[in-house]
C-alpha cells in the first residue's frame, strides 16, 4: 500500500475542507429536514475521517483507492444513521462504522473461504457484541452473546475464529533491539522429530563443532519438537538469547557444510 498519497480515487487528498462542530451541526440539521445537497458536503467535509482509519490496514497489501472507497461507503452510511439529539461527536459515531466496512470487505475478499453460514453468526455475534457493550458499558462473554443470538456457545467461538485474519508465520512478535521473534519460532513441531537431514554426514560433522549449549538448543528445537520458551524455561535463558544461539549456530553449521 503507497503512503503519502496525495491523489486517491481522483481526490486531492491535500485539499480536503474541514468542517468545524457549527457547520457540521447545520449540515445536518438541512440534511434531515430534506436538503439533500448537504449530504455531499457533509461526505466532502469528513473524507479526512477515511484517510486517518485506512493508516490502520497499511500493512494488509491492499490497494488505498480500494480502501479508501470502501471507507466511503462507510461514512456515507453514519451519515445516514447519524442522530443529531445525542450527544456524541460525529467522528466518535463515524470512525467504527468506517472501520467496520473496511473489515467486511477484507473478509469477504480473504482467500481463505469461509461459508455464508459462518460469516452470517460471526456478523451476527459482533454486532451483538457491540449492542451488549453499549448498553452494560462493557465486553460481554461468549455465554451472553451466544444467550442472546440462541446459538450454541461453540458455534458462536467457531465462526469468530474463522473470520479472524490469517497471521504470517513470519510475523515478528518481539524485538528486543536484537534479532527479532517470528511466530514461527513459537510454534512447536510434532512432524518433523524424527527428521532425516540430521543422517548426513556433514551435518554430523557440523553439529560436532558446536559447543555444547548450541548442541542442545538445536536438538531440543529440531529433534524434540520444542519452542524456544520452553527452550529458554529449560535452560534457564531468555528467549531472545536462545533465538540468537539458535541462528547463530545454524549459521556455523551452514559455512561448514558449504
Amino acid at each position: 500500500m503507497k503512503r503519502n498519497k496525495v491523489e486517491i480515487c481522483g481526490v486531492n487528498t491535500s485539499q480536503l475542507p474541514v468542517l468545524t462542530n457549527a457547520e457540521m451541526r447545520q449540515l445536518f440539521t438541512q440534511l434531515q429536514s430534506g436538503q439533500v445537497e448537504s449530504r455531499e458536503k457533509l461526505v466532502s467535509g469528513n473524507l479526512r475521517l477515511v484517510l486517518s482509519v485506512i493508516q490502520r490496514f497499511n500493512n494488509r497489501g491492499e490497494y488505498v483507492d480500494d480502501l479508501f472507497q470502501v471507507g466511503c461507503i462507510g461514512l456515507m452510511k453514519a451519515i445516514d444513521n447519524f442522530d443529531l439529539s445525542q450527544n456524541v461527536k460525529f467522528s466518535t459515531y463515524a470512525v467504527p462504522m468506517i472501520i467496520g466496512e473496511i473489515r467486511r470487505y477484507l473478509r469477504d475478499n480473504n482467500p481463505i473461504r469461509v461459508s455464508r453460514s459462518l460469516r452470517d453468526i460471526a456478523y451476527k455475534a459482533l454486532q451483538i457484541r457491540d449492542q451488549l457493550t453499549n448498553q452494560n458499558l462493557r465486553e460481554p462473554t461468549i455465554a451472553e452473546i451466544s444467550k442472546r443470538m440462541d446459538v450454541p456457545k461453540e458455534e458462536v467461538v467457531f465462526a469468530l475464529d474463522a473470520i479472524q485474519d490469517p497471521v504470517s508465520l513470519f510475523e515478528p512478535i518481539y524485538h528486543d533491539g536484537g534479532d527479532p521473534i517470528f511466530v514461527m519460532d513459537q510454534i512447536s513441531d510434532e512432524k518433523n522429530k524424527d527428521t532425516t537431514w540430521v543422517e548426513e554426514i556433514s551435518i554430523r560433522e557440523a553439529m560436532r563443532r558446536l559447543s555444547v549449549r548450541e548442541k542442545r538448543i538445536l536438538s531440543m528445537r529440531f529433534f524434540e519438537g520444542k519452542t524456544q520458551m520452553e527452550v529458554a524455561e529449560e535452560i534457564g535463558i531468555s528467549q531472545a538469547q536462545v533465538s540468537r544461539l539458535e541462528k547463530a549456530a545454524i549459521g556455523h553449521m551452514q559455512k561448514f557444510i558449504q
